[in-house]
């Protein structure tokens, strides 16, 4: 059986996040409808444009590496998406509903941010400098959309669902 290499690894996470990319635009329409902030709700819909140029990426470094764009189930996304929609269920009509999707975006988020940046340094490794810049472009997204979503929360979401309580 031949050794798996760091190569072999990178492709295994890419296949990994490209799934959890595409899981993820199926769950953000649904997070957005279920959301009572409007701010809420157009920061998912800003989010999904974004998911959309992300999978976009993903197949670009899948050509460039002349792999085929596949992904590979993902656990990790699939509970965490599980978990937004247990919450969307449990607190409709809740005021703690938009906290609680809140709470999963940024949980996605931070799986997102670990992802994009371990394959960023690997692909700095392995020697592919333009692949290495487009995860650190969508990192900065990623990071500057927890960032959206953490000043939200603070801002209001957390706040509105206090208060009804």
């Amino acid at each position: 059986m031949k050794t798996k290499t760091l190569d072999d690894l990178f492709v295994d996470m890419l296949k990994d996040v490209y799934y959890a990319e595409r899981k993820i635009l199926k769950a953000l329409p649904k997070m957005a409808r279920g959301a009572v902030s409007p701010e809420l709700t157009a920061a998912f819909e800003k989010h999904l444009d974004e998911t959309q140029t992300h999978v976009e990426r993903l197949q670009q470094v899948f050509e460039v590496l002349g792999k085929p764009a596949r992904g590979k189930t993902c656990p990790a996304i699939d509970g965490i998406v599980e978990e937004g929609e247990e919450v969307m269920e449990a607190f409709k009509g809740s005021p703690a509903l938009d906290a609680g999707l809140l709470a999963t975006a940024q949980a996605v988020e931070h799986y997102e941010i670990a992802r994009y940046g371990t394959l960023r340094n690997w692909a700095e490794l392995l020697g592919h400098s333009d692949i290495a810049g487009i995860f650190q472009d969508t990192l900065n997204e990623e990071e500057a959309t927890d960032s959206a979503l953490t000043k939200l929360a603070k801002g209001s979401v957390n706040k509105a669902a206090l208060q009804a309580a």
